[in-house]
């Protein structure tokens, strides 16, 4: 029974710790600039294992620094109910299921909510464990950050090329930019290639890829604005 009782305490201050520790994380980011992700460190080991050299280009900013047309870009590319829903799209969970049921592709649902709690706080797979941590901090990261700070987190962090994290990244070194003077036609062509920035390069776009961007900046045209980034004169 002592033995029990033992393995009891340490199991219960284990749930304590991690609930305090991860809310403590989560207000504390919802000042500081995230400078390092999970992610950034797994593919500089997996450069070093393929006999490259580690490569991490990121520079974080405000979202005061970043053309609208950027959160426009991914909002009408990832996840165009992001304003609206509480972290988690269930109207698109459901038509990604239907679809798998009737024999169609399968297909992520995920919100940029839920994009950036796994790119911050965790790392990349698909088991059951890790969608039920996703679940956990996208919560807090609604609750605590509120929309604007997440889009700016998401928008810093996220993967946009081999090597290559956030806005500013990728502005400069595949657009020759400062982040804030990005069109419409530049922030949609980084937002396609967001599900797979390995394999897609906004710096030497293929045929599809474009006709992807030309597709997306149709979208931003519906949408009359993001209240993100820098104001429109």
């Amino acid at each position: 029974m002592y033995i029990i009782r033992r393995i009891f305490r340490w199991i219960l201050f284990a749930i304590i710790f991690f609930f305090v520790s991860s809310i403590s994380a989560v207000v504390i980011l919802k000042w500081l600039p995230v400078y390092y992700t999970p992610l950034m460190f797994i593919r500089a080991v997996e450069q070093i294992a393929d006999g490259r050299s580690p490569k991490i280009e990121h520079e974080w900013i405000g979202i005061d620094k970043m053309s609208t047309n950027m959160p426009l870009a991914v909002v009408a590319s990832e996840d165009g109910r992001f304003l609206k829903h509480k972290g988690f799209d269930f109207e698109e969970i459901y038509k990604a299921r239907l679809d798998a049921m009737h024999g169609g592709k399968e297909r992520g649902a995920s919100t940029i909510s839920q994009q950036t709690a796994k790119n911050v706080f965790l790392w990349p797979g698909h088991s059951w464990v890790r969608k039920g941590f996703e679940a956990y901090f996208t919560v807090l990261i609604e609750l605590i950050w509120g929309k604007e700070r997440i889009m700016e987190v998401y928008l810093n962090s996220i993967e946009m090329g081999d090597g290559i994290y956030g806005v500013k990244a990728v502005a400069k070194i595949n657009f020759d930019k400062n982040p804030d003077q990005l069109t419409k036609k530049d922030a949609a062509l980084i937002a396609v290639t967001l599900p797979n920035p390995l394999k897609r390069d906004s710096k030497n776009p293929s045929g599809e890829l474009l006709r992807r961007r030309n597709r997306i900046v149709q979208e931003m045209n519906y949408i009359k604005s993001v209240p993100f980034g820098i104001p429109e004169k």
